[in-house]
C-alpha cells in the first residue's frame, strides 16, 4: 500500500468489504456508505416481503439511475449530487474490484 492509500473495512447491508482508498476519502466513504445503509434500510422497510439482497439490488439501481440522468444532464450543474454519484460510483467499483 503506498503512502496515499489506506485500507478500511465498511459494511454494507451488515457485510463487511475491505477497500483501499485515497488516505483523505475516509470521511466522505463512510458518509456514502452510510447513505447506502440507509436506502437499503428504507427498502427493506417499505417491502418487508423482499430479502436484503433484493434491497440492495434496489438501492443501486437507484443510485445508478440518479448517476445516468446527472450523465445526461450536465446543463443543471449542480455539482453537489454530480460529485456524490461519482464517489459512489468510484466506492461500487472498489468494492467490486477488492472481491
Amino acid at each position: 500500500m503506498s503512502e496515499n492509500t489506506t485500507q478500511i473495512t465498511v459494511l454494507i447491508a451488515s457485510r463487511p468489504y475491505p477497500l483501499k482508498i485515497k488516505t483523505g476519502d475516509e470521511a466522505v466513504i463512510r458518509r456514502i456508505v452510510s447513505e447506502v445503509n440507509d436506502t437499503i434500510t428504507l427498502f427493506q422497510n417499505t417491502y418487508a416481503a423482499k430479502d436484503r439482497q433484493d434491497c440492495v439490488a434496489m438501492a443501486l439501481l437507484t443510485y445508478a439511475v440518479d448517476l445516468h440522468k446527472a450523465q445526461l444532464k450536465p446543463s443543471l450543474n449542480d455539482t453537489a449530487v454530480s460529485d456524490r454519484l461519482y464517489r459512489l460510483e468510484n466506492l461500487v467499483s472498489s468494492v467490486l474490484n477488492n472481491n
